[in-house]
């Protein structure tokens, strides 16, 4: 895993900006700790910062391939799972390999395919190749979007990082917000490519993108397809658990320390105990993490997310494995820390306002790279079976609209009410919702015949696999590397999306519950308490304490009052949210404050300019 940029310029000599470059690959340096580089030639330059997880010593990067028409070079990302297959081909081929590292193979694999490659790899990657001979690059992406990768295109070419402050070290890009970015924030549609920055576009999903004197464009080499599915119940569930047990074991391979994020619930509980398998038949015991607040246990109350707290599953499942396990316990003063709220900005490079839960996950994180490199997560499965709540409530999932927004605006009030008022009126976010809804479900393919709640739960799942996901993975991506810690996610193993993805409605929920077929596949290691539970959503803290503290820092911000967030948020809203009691203040007022907080402090760090 690693952060990777560069810069293509066929109206410049790059060779003379090496500065800038070096400036642009040291914003990588938190997700590529162990070592960096930086490639260049006349119209080229490519950088990276590497977290060694695979051929420690052989994998370097940038790597280069000179041939006799000119040098190949690639800057890469991620992981490819089915390295090892792809090497032998490869070899058979007439290929020659100087270390044992997977970029090599993604390397040769180019020179032997071009940009066709990317339908041979399986894993989470996001790269760029450098062809001197013909003067071309290509920009890469995993068909989930595991990996980020961003772009901006300039007179001359393009930029292009793993991350937006790549390329904002870059003076071509200066850090301008418009209202379509302003939109996406306070909406949250996920809308395709949009990158928050004015300029700034994210290459999509299982797509390449293409760089030549002639312009950019792109080929989506991946996308989700209906298929008739082709097995009964028994042979449905076999499949699955073939496949991810499959995946499980591709995902565990690595060169450094390895665990599983263990939260007591179905997903992250099947990873575990498919896990401690294939480990203990390495003659390994898994280490798997944990998160929980001071108290939570005892004074955990139900609300709309949440019916149970974690703690007691996750020790049926650790009893159930064996595995060594470490619960991270977090207090009040940690999660509301002004300096850990920056440094997920930081690492976010939006505000997106998600409070203590990114506080805490970066937390997390970081006991867990005390003693491991990898950790494998059961981020995505409730995407990929059916796990939310709103996907089973009719409300919701035939609300007109997204159904986590329809299921918010039914529990947590309304996104936008922290908007300046001026702004909210020129946002227009009901309409903006109303477009990108349009535009999301019109791209749904259906198989004929298929009856209407069947093609609405197709609708419903196409949603949440290219829309919902996507911020949750760039959540665990993005706050995971700032500490160079590698997550992987076996349930985005794409054959395991597509096949599930086409499975009748009726099967995901055979048994009257969410992720049916989950359920019963994993269900030979698990503990029946954890394959009997219900979705939970990631823990949050439930401790006064910690809205005491955010509304003090409320008033702070209150107290410098011509600060440009007041250009965004309503001062009157965030006053009367200070004066809220903490022991009956609603979650969404909380919220609210948690998101201005992040503005504030999002103002202060990026200077941004509004282009309204």
């Amino acid at each position: 895993m690693c952060g990777i940029t560069g810069w293509v310029a066929y109206d410049d000599d790059l060779t003379r900006h090496r500065d800038i470059a070096e400036r642009m690959t040291a914003t990588m340096a938190l997700r590529g700790p162990d070592d960096g580089g930086v490639w260049i030639e006349r119209h080229a330059a490519l950088g990276h910062r590497r977290l060694a997880v695979i051929d420690l010593e052989g994998g370097r990067q940038p790597m280069t391939e000179r041939t006799p028409a000119g040098t190949v070079a690639i800057v890469y990302s991620g992981e490819a799972y089915n390295f090892r297959e792809l090497r032998t081909e490869l070899a058979g081929l007439g290929h020659r390999f100087r270390t044992g590292s997977d970029t090599e193979v993604v390397l040769r694999a180019y020179l032997q395919w071009g940009d066709r490659l990317a339908e041979r790899l399986n894993g989470m990657f996001a790269f760029a190749v450098w062809d001197g001979r013909t003067e071309t690059l290509h920009l890469v992406r995993d068909r989930l979007g595991v990996k980020p990768l961003y772009y901006r295109p300039t007179p001359g070419g393009l930029l292009f990082g793993s991350e937006p402050k790549a390329i904002l070290a870059n003076p071509l890009a200066p850090p301008v917000v418009d209202a379509d970015g302003l939109r996406e924030l306070a909406a949250n549609t996920m809308a395709p490519g949009l990158a928050f920055w004015r300029g700034m576009t994210e290459v999509l999903p299982g797509t390449v993108v293409t760089v030549d004197r002639l312009g950019v464009r792109s080929r989506t080499y991946w996308r989700l397809e209906p298929a008739e599915h082709p097995h009964d119940l028994g042979a449905t569930v076999d499949h699955v658990r073939e496949l991810l047990t499959d995946a499980v074991a591709r995902q565990l391979v690595a060169d450094v320390p390895r665990c599983v994020l263990l939260s007591g619930g179905l997903d992250s509980s099947a990873v575990t105990g498919l896990a401690a398998r294939e480990l203990a038949r390495q003659g390994e015991r898994l280490r798997t993490f944990s998160v929980d607040f001071t108290g939570r246990e005892e004074t955990f109350r139900a609300d709309e997310v949440r019916d149970t707290p974690d703690t007691p599953f996750i020790r049926d499942v650790v009893a159930r494995v064996g595995s060594e396990h470490r619960n991270v316990t977090l207090d009040p003063a940690e999660l509301a820390d002004p300096a850990m709220r920056r440094a997920v900005i930081a690492a976010r490079d939006i505000p997106v306002g998600f409070g203590e839960m990114d506080t805490s996950l970066l937390r997390l994180f970081t006991a867990v790279r005390a003693g491991s490199t990898v950790a494998l997560s059961g981020e995505s499965a409730d995407e990929v079976f059916g796990g939310y709540r709103w996907m089973h409530e009719r409300s919701a999932a035939y609300a007109g609209t997204f159904p986590w927004l329809a299921y918010r605006s039914a529990t947590s009030g309304d996104r936008g009410a922290i908007l300046h008022p001026a702004l909210r009126e020129r946002l227009d976010l009901e309409g903006y919702v109303a477009d990108q809804y349009a535009t999301a479900v019109a791209q749904v393919e259906h198989r004929p015949g298929d009856e209407p709640h069947e093609r609405r739960m197709r609708e419903v799942t196409h949603l949440h696999l290219t829309r919902f996901v996507r911020m949750l993975l760039d959540r665990k991506d993005r706050v995971s590397m700032a500490v160079g810690l590698e997550v992987r996610v076996p349930f985005c193993d794409h054959r395991l999306v597509g096949y599930a993805y086409n499975a009748p409605w009726a099967l995901k929920t055979f048994d009257g519950r969410e992720k049916s077929l989950l359920r019963h596949a994993a269900a030979h290691v698990l503990p029946p308490s954890a394959r009997d539970r219900v979705k939970a959503s990631y823990p949050s803290t439930q401790d006064p304490a910690y809205l005491m503290s955010l509304q003090q820092q409320a008033k702070e911000v209150l107290a410098d009052g011509d600060h440009p967030v007041f250009a965004v948020v309503d001062r009157d809203w965030l006053t009367a949210a200070t004066a809220v009691d903490p022991l009956t203040v609603p979650s969404d007022a909380r919220r609210g404050v948690d998101r201005i907080l992040d503005l504030y402090h999002w103002f202060e760090m990026y200077r941004p300019t509004l282009a309204l």
